[in-house]
């Protein structure tokens, strides 16, 4: 087991989820943690990362909505508002890379099984 996330579940449409992912394997102390999503047929895609020290970065399908935050040995990935786009497997990962500027997963090198969020309408 590498990072496990928690968390995803049935909403309605401009409802919220808390996604939760274990980082015990994989102390926070440089590099870049991050979720990322993938819909059936689509890319995987960065939507949320954190750097070690805590400053983070959003993709503008989700800046206002989504929150991500680190509290000891897991990350959080607060959602509100949630559409039926943001339907997807979402995925926790981390990078030791220090010059992430977009969110892509190339520099990831661990990844967690992944939950899935489903959004109704």
């Amino acid at each position: 087991v590498q990072l496990a996330e928690s968390g995803g579940g049935s909403v309605e449409s401009g409802g919220s989820l808390r996604l939760s992912c274990s980082t015990s394997n994989y102390p926070h102390r440089s590099g870049w943690l991050a979720w990322f999503r993938q819909a059936p047929g689509k890319e995987r895609e960065g939507i949320a990362a954190s750097d070690y020290d805590d400053s983070a970065t959003y993709v503008d399908a989700v800046k206002g909505r989504f929150t991500i935050s680190r509290a000891e040995n897991t990350l959080y990935l607060q959602m509100n508002s949630l559409k039926t786009e943001d339907t997807a497997m979402y995925y926790c990962a981390k990078t030791e890379y220090c010059g992430l500027s977009k969110i892509t997963p190339s520099p990831f090198a661990a990844w967690g099984q992944g939950t899935q969020v489903t959004v109704s309408s």
